[in-house]
């Protein structure tokens, strides 16, 4: 055997998705709701054009209120809708 075929493939680290938005509700229990504006080229026209999405997120204390600008991070299912969970507020 030679020497290459013995070392171990090197380990594949998945980083977990990041995104920041801005909460606009806090009125369900350990949930937020955050949204999330992309700013992204259009297919064929190639001007710069924004995509808002929704994402219903974990919020465990519930220290986000609505406004806030905030950083969440993707997790396995939480509930039917629920994969992000609130890393932390950036501001009030």
């Amino acid at each position: 055997m030679s020497e290459s075929s013995k070392e171990a493939a090197p380990a594949v680290v998945h980083l977990r998705k990041t995104r920041v938005g801005i909460v606009v509700s806090n009125k369900m229990e350990k949930t937020i709701v955050v949204e999330h504006v992309a700013r992204v080229p259009h297919p064929k026209f190639n001007k710069i054009v924004k995509r808002t999405k929704k994402y219903y997120v974990h919020d465990e204390k519930g220290e986000a209120a609505v406004g806030d600008r905030v950083r969440i991070i993707e997790t396995k299912p939480i509930s039917k809708t629920k994969r992000w969970t609130l890393d932390e507020v950036l501001s009030h």
